[in-house]
């Protein structure tokens, strides 16, 4: 039987007018510690986010998404907050905003393969 590790997870979110608080789950972001893991997974279905704000710049939103999946590498293309340690990206990157992308709480679980346990969370929470 493999080891189980520790993972916390946040359903990434696309909030398009924040006064209103209707969003649309569009993707997870998972982190291992045990495992050295950060992962993202997102898809834009942007017919369905046209139809919760017709006025949205879809390349904008498309570029916010990419930046968590940036920041998540760890390399420079992450920026500032892409060269700091993992658990502190992950922490920076669930903070609570008041944007079009926010995250949900985090939720924590013990899985055996966290690239295996994200894809599940993704198919679950977001398609």
């Amino acid at each position: 039987m493999q080891e189980k590790h520790l993972f916390e997870y946040a359903v990434i979110r696309v909030v398009p007018r924040v006064e209103r608080e209707e969003f649309m789950n569009v993707g997870v972001i998972l982190y291992c510690a045990g495992k050295g893991f950060l992962q993202t997974r997102c898809t834009l279905n942007e017919a369905r986010v046209q139809a919760f704000s017709p006025e949205l710049d879809m390349d904008e939103l498309q570029e916010r998404l990419q930046a968590f999946d940036r920041i998540c590498k760890g390399r420079s293309e992450g920026g500032t907050i892409g060269q700091l340690p993992i658990a502190s990206r992950f922490r920076w990157l669930t903070a609570t905003r008041s944007t079009i992308v926010q995250t949900s709480p985090v939720h924590p679980g013990l899985c055996e393969d966290p690239e295996e346990k994200i894809n599940q969370l993704f198919q679950q929470l977001v398609l």
